[in-house]
């Protein structure tokens, strides 16, 4: 199967492979005929296997068939993304599928009001977070009456409780006569239920059961105790120094005291959380993507909206409370088919997360260090730190 045979012209074909996108992947194979025949399309895959491009090959085909002018404050598509980053990461992507369409991306931690006059001219595709959406909105500054292509990307997090009100304020201001896709990894009941409100005869597409991770990851988990989570995360990170790392937090707060304290040991750290301004999370992003920074401390803003080739590790130093969260933390690794692998920590309080993880995996996850925590058991041995190398084998910090 090729491009061509999903129904592509030539010329669009010809543009797709000139930017690398020779063969598509199970996800537009199965979904992008549906998306071009006008169909609503709920897409059900694997991280890092082309999401992106399966909604938006379809929205930017059918928008360019229409050849509409689009009218002030309007815009003619909508993508909703969860975060700043993966809403950044998708007009990237856009931008690259054509030169044609005015594409404008608003989001929090820019300023409003250069957004606002951006959008008076109108656009072809919105990129938008829900809040600073819903901000323009709130000023009259954007109309979406003639919107008729809806896209929420991560769409189990868009109908999740922190979502779903901005959803229902969102969605009936747009035109009824729309088509509307959905994309996700995980895909709970509940949502796949309430994704019934916003789609009509929409049609399912999974190239990956809900939940289920790329082959290529390895999983890993050593049970520990919390004095011994950083010695033991300083002791692995040691072993693989050329390697990009991803770390992550439940708290912003923990986030940024572990970066601290893994910049003082030596190694070029950083970190990416919500206290963390659009600047300084841009900044962040850019630094571990040249590699001047090895090692990204997140909390889970970062789980939805990091692409970037050549993550080898992730590691979760505290799992997350969610347990679909854990496929999209890991999801930052083993991308375009490549190998990942993913390190939990797991102390006597988190036992019930990890179970919850396991059984989204459907699997066990392997145990590399200490002992399952049962009742009144400890781990079988304590973590031996390695000496501190003066070689030089860590990465420098990164100059201030």
């Amino acid at each position: 199967m090729n491009f061509a045979e999903l129904g592509l012209n030539a010329r669009f074909v010809s543009r797709l492979g000139a930017l690398g996108l020779k063969q598509p992947t199970p996800i537009q194979t199965k979904s992008i005929p549906h998306a071009l025949q006008g169909r609503d399309v709920l897409g059900i895959a694997q991280t890092g296997t082309g999401k992106t491009a399966a909604f938006g090959i379809p929205l930017v085909v059918a928008l360019s068939k229409r050849q509409e002018k689009t009218a002030a404050k309007s815009a003619r598509g909508l993508i909703l993304a969860p975060t700043r980053e993966l809403a950044t990461q998708i007009v990237d992507t856009l931008r690259s599928l054509t030169a044609d369409l005015r594409i404008t991306l608003v989001v929090g931690g820019k300023s409003i009001n250069a957004q606002a006059q951006r959008l008076s001219r109108g656009t072809d595709i919105l990129v938008a977070t829900p809040g600073r959406l819903i901000d323009l909105m709130d000023r009259s500054a954007v109309d979406l009456s003639r919107t008729r292509f809806l896209v929420l990307d991560e769409a189990d997090q868009m109908l999740d409780i922190g979502f779903v009100h901005a959803l229902r304020r969102i969605a009936p201001t747009l035109s009824k006569d729309r088509q509307t896709m959905m994309f996700s990894a995980t895909m709970p009941k509940s949502m796949a239920a309430l994704s019934q409100d916003y789609q009509t005869d929409a049609v399912r597409v999974e190239a990956a059961p809900p939940g289920k991770v790329a082959d290529k990851v390895s999983h890993a988990v050593h049970f520990v105790t919390p004095d011994q989570k950083q010695d033991l995360l300083i002791s692995l990170l040691d072993a693989h120094l050329d390697d990009r790392a991803l770390v992550f937090t439940r708290t912003k707060h923990g986030a940024e005291r572990l970066m601290k304290h893994l910049e003082k040991v030596g190694f070029a750290a950083i970190s990416i959380h919500g206290n963390k301004s659009q600047g300084q999370r841009d900044r962040a992003i850019a630094a571990f993507k040249s590699g001047s920074a090895r090692v990204l401390v997140a909390t889970d803003v970062a789980a939805r909206g990091i692409d970037i080739p050549g993550v080898g590790y992730v590691y979760n130093f505290e799992l997350p409370n969610v347990p679909e969260n854990y496929v999209h933390r890991i999801g930052r690794t083993a991308r375009a088919g490549r190998a990942g692998q993913a390190v939990a920590f797991c102390t006597a309080d988190d036992m019930s997360e990890l179970k919850a993880i396991e059984k989204v995996l459907g699997t066990r996850i392997e145990v590399a260090g200490g002992a399952p925590w049962l009742g009144a058991d400890r781990p079988k041995s304590k973590v031996k730190r390695r000496p501190r190398r003066r070689s030089g084998r860590r990465p420098q910090r990164m100059a201030a």
